[in-house]
């Protein structure tokens, strides 16, 4: 039996100092309780007494990975593959962390060799299907999906805490757009089980839980989910963070009509219609205009049209049988610098997280110019310091009203300003995303705003479920 703690296994190599099976395993102890520099030098320790180790090597990826730093993961993830290329889990999780680099046709070669290696592994076949979806090809990823499955059961994530834990069932879909839940579920706090509720008919019974955490967050990519996510919840009378029914209607064609006409809220017309259609739907568009592929985010299957002769190449271009056509409403500022903030939406109240600042029209903050301007970092510190002061009173109205319309326990707000200082909605919808910053200086001015978000966002949860 393995030791338990920290204290027996320090114990157990005083006796046996060399043992690099048991500095594997303080490692692993150190990584769940989140002390992860600490892991990374004991994983380091493994490898540099056994550079074959398969789990140090593989979970030294998987800490580097969500710790950020992305490219040694690939590196470590790559070398557990080098060194065990017959062990599907290596393959897996290099490919997915390639496939979130963009590095699709790497991605597919280790997928595909994962499952010659086991043909029914759940999360090879999910991992393929993801990037089939992200390839427009959505009935192969489907056809992958419904084989993955046969093999799903529910995971029970590691409980840090002490004591009787709070206990939370997780709802994600296979199809992906799910909530980013992980600085949310503290593991300190919560006993998490994840359930893919495309598979729930697998499910004999639900694990014992106090909160349902409904993820399955876009209502564009994972309609069937939501309607799956119902029926799980009707067995089950526990409380439920962001039901399904008020997911559904923040759609991006749904979400511009339903917030139509809130005072300081301007939304964009957006018209979803086939893809051999665009030419006709486009009429009475204004240029440039926009054309998206439903259920993408980060910019992915995204494209401004400035001329009508350049619609039909921008139409094929993209993939699925179905476009977003969605005005283009100008987010310049007086200098002609692109401007994207975003508020969270927690338990009815408004938390300022971030405006990025860019040349480009399509505006995200990880590649948006931040990094390397002092001036526009100067400007997002004043909007996190002062929001209602750099938003003004029509915008604060415009987003309170986006907040009580939505209703959602936990969701965001993406928008730009016009120079009368109402919101430019661009999307409000509860797949945001809430991340630490990077461990450098320069982020120091947006530790304490994203604590705040989370720690309003941990509030609600543990008021939901107040323990068992």
């Amino acid at each position: 039996m393995a030791p338990a703690t920290l204290t027996d296994v320090d114990a157990l190599l005083a006796r046996e100092p060399d043992s690099a099976e048991l500095l594997y395993h303080r490692a692993s102890l150190l990584a769940g309780l989140g002390r992860a520099d600490e892991a990374r030098r004991d994983y380091l320790a493994v490898i540099a007494r056994e550079p074959t180790h398969f789990g140090a090597l593989n979970d030294l990826g998987t800490l580097l990975y969500n710790t950020d730093f992305r490219a040694a993961a690939r590196t470590a993830y790559a070398e557990a593959v080098r060194r065990h290329p017959g062990n599907p889990v290596g393959r897996i999780n290099l490919a997915n962390a390639l496939l979130a680099d963009d590095q699709a046709d790497e991605a597919r070669i280790h997928y595909e060799a994962a499952l010659d290696i086991a043909p029914d592994h759940p999360d090879a076949l999910q991992g393929l299907a993801n990037l089939l979806q992200g390839e427009g090809d959505a009935e192969a990823a489907e056809a992958l999906r419904r084989r993955s499955y046969r093999a799903r059961t529910i995971t029970h994530l590691p409980y840090l805490g002490e004591g009787q834990p709070r206990r939370a069932l997780l709802l994600v879909s296979a199809v992906g757009g799910n909530v980013p839940t992980r600085f949310l579920l503290d593991p300190a706090l919560f006993a998490t089980s994840v359930l893919v509720v495309e598979a729930h008919e697998a499910v004999v019974a639900l694990p014992p839980h106090d909160l349902v955490f409904n993820a399955v967050g876009d209502a564009d990519l994972a309609p069937e989910a939501l309607d799956a996510a119902e029926a799980v919840l009707a067995r089950t009378t526990a409380p439920v963070v962001n039901p399904p029914a008020r997911i559904r209607a923040t759609g991006r064609a749904a979400i511009a009509e339903r917030l139509s006409g809130l005072p300081g809220v301007r939304t964009p017309r957006v018209i979803r219609a086939p893809a051999a259609e665009v030419a006709v739907a486009a009429r009475g568009f204004a240029y440039p205009l926009l054309l998206r592929s439903p259920g993408f985010h980060t910019g992915q299957h995204f494209t401004k049209v400035d001329r009508p002769d350049q619609l039909a190449a921008a139409a094929a271009a993209l993939p699925g049988r179905e476009l977003l056509l969605i005005e283009h409403l100008d987010a310049r500022d007086a200098r002609g610098v692109f401007r994207k903030y975003r508020v969270m939406m927690i338990g009815g109240r408004l938390y300022p997280l971030h405006l990025a600042l860019s040349e480009q029209w399509k505006v995200h903050y990880f590649t948006a110019d931040m990094a390397e301007r002092p001036d526009h970092r100067a400007q997002e510190a004043a909007f996190l310091d002062d929001m209602a002061g750099v938003l003004g009173p029509r915008a604060m109205v415009g987003l309170a009203a986006i907040t009580e319309r939505l209703g959602l326990d936990y969701g965001g707000v993406d928008f730009g300003l016009d120079p009368d200082g109402q919101v430019l909605l661009f999307e409000a919808n509860a797949t945001m995303v809430v991340n630490p910053p990077a461990p450098d200086p320069r982020w120091d001015y947006r530790r304490a705003p994203v604590d705040r978000v989370l720690a309003a966002a941990r509030d609600i949860l543990i008021g939901r479920a107040p323990g068992s």
